[in-house]
């Protein structure tokens, strides 16, 4: 039995009929929202102390909350592209972050041999949307419109100033479609969830796919009365909020949050709740300016702070209100779980790493043991079970081993008392390097 908690006692007498609930409707909606550089502690659900997150509290509350819930990448763009493939990002080619400066690697970009969710979600007869950070391919070829997402309101940057609408080098970055619009203005986070409301309210007779991509709490840090902080062709220049972060950073939450309660509501409104499955996480941790709570580590490290992130799902009758799983997830899981639950196929023979969480969500039923990687950037690390190895994280220590089930800080390394664990878990870590490396898309020459 999964090791789920059920922490209220009103939930305890509904259960049964929780989980006898039928979806009668057809295929559900699929709202799938994504904040960026959240950390595991920048939830008031989840501890925070810096502001309060009430959307997504009661999201948790009538949802599922998971407490070991990972990002496949320490960094934006790999994450991205193992949530919308169902891969690790190592062998879906963006094995790291894909930069606006043209003298680094911004001719990348998701690859079409690679099969992303709203293709399939689109075969399957959804309607299919995203709106907010792509950051999966700057050229025209590898917008999201021709990557399955028959709407797209946002920008394919890693970050835009939140008013003026410009990427880090001062490029101007903010699509309808595959198009540029300088018609739009407003702040980032509420054209994002203006965008999507309005997609759920117009594609509400059909079922709907939706990627809400906030580019919240991603700097530029800058609030809804803030003034722009970049300027065309320029970049970067100084804000009056530089030295005032952290009231910044809870502004940011706050209004992604309010933007949540806003998906909530019109779900509600056009009586779609009991039919749409809606999940949140972040794409790695916290940085310096944020909160991992208790974890080591920040985005970029292999330690918990870098992809031990907050997730939450939703689904009423469905999913039982008010429970804290801690199993084991990772974010490429997403893709297989939202396949089966739409009754959509990848193509024969394309090989999917995640496995689906349905009987996880639904009945609560324990996932089959298995490994967990991650790599970026010269480090590596492998789960198995409660234990964890990480490798080049820190020159002082090349190998780390830790039980998080008695360790979840990672301050007492037991790789000298664990010798033939050690070798286990590199061995394991060496086969799945070559595996991915042998199967991995590649991408283009500049």
């Amino acid at each position: 039995m999964a090791k789920i908690l059920v922490i209220a006692l009103s939930v305890l007498v509904i259960l049964p009929a929780v989980l006898t609930a039928e979806n009668t409707i057809g295929k559900p909606n699929i709202v799938l929202i994504m904040a960026d550089d959240l950390g595991y502690g920048d939830l008031s659900c989840y501890g925070s102390q810096n502001g309060k997150t009430p959307h997504l509290d009661q999201l948790a509350a009538r949802g599922m909350r998971f407490t070991d819930f990972h990002s496949s990448g320490a960094v934006c763009s790999p994450t991205r592209a193992g949530l919308l493939t169902g891969r690790y990002q190592q062998r879906a080619g963006i094995d790291g972050v894909v930069y606006a400066d043209p003298r680094k690697n911004r001719h990348h970009g998701l690859q079409k041999n690679e099969i992303t969710l709203a293709q399939c979600l689109q075969d399957a007869g959804y309607q299919t949307g995203m709106f907010g950070k792509w950051h999966l391919g700057y050229q025209r070829q590898y917008n999201p419109t021709f990557r399955g997402f028959q709407h797209f309101v946002g920008y394919v940057s890693g970050n835009v100033d939140y008013f003026a609408h410009l990427d880090g080098t001062g490029v101007f970055d903010w699509w309808h479609n595959a198009e540029l619009n300088r018609a739009e203005q407003g702040y980032v986070t509420h054209l994002i969830n203006d965008h999507a409301v309005n997609f759920i309210r117009q594609q509400r007779e059909k079922p709907f796919f939706v990627y809400i991509a906030h580019e919240a709490v991603h700097s530029p840090y800058q609030g809804p009365g803030d003034q722009p902080m970049r300027k065309e062709g320029v970049g970067d220049i100084k804000s009056a909020r530089r030295k005032d972060i952290a009231n910044a950073y809870r502004e940011m939450n706050t209004e992604m949050d309010k933007g949540i309660g806003q998906v909530v509501n019109v779900l509600k409104e056009l009586n779609l709740t009991e039919n749409t499955f809606l999940f949140f996480l972040s794409d790695n941790g916290a940085n310096k300016n944020g909160s991992n709570g208790i974890l080591r580590g920040f985005k970029g490290s292999l330690w918990e702070g870098g992809h031990r992130v907050p997730a939450i799902a939703c689904w009423p009758g469905q999913i039982p209100a008010g429970t804290v799983c801690d199993e084991t997830v990772i974010s490429i899981d997403l893709m297989p779980t939202i396949l089966e639950l739409s009754d959509a196929k990848v193509p024969a023979g394309h090989k999917l790493d995640g496995v689906s969480l349905v009987a996880l969500l639904k009945q609560q039923q324990s996932l089959t043991p298995r490994q967990i990687f991650w790599e970026y950037n010269g480090k590596s690390a492998v789960r198995q079970g409660p234990w964890k190895l990480i490798m080049n994280q820190t020159r002082q220590e090349p190998v780390e081993l830790y039980d998080l089930s008695r360790d979840m800080t990672e301050s007492e390394n037991l790789s000298e008392l664990q010798p033939r664990r050690v070798q286990q878990m590199q061995s394991a870590l060496a086969d799945w390097k070559t595996e991915v490396q042998q199967t991995a898309t590649p991408q283009p020459e500049k």
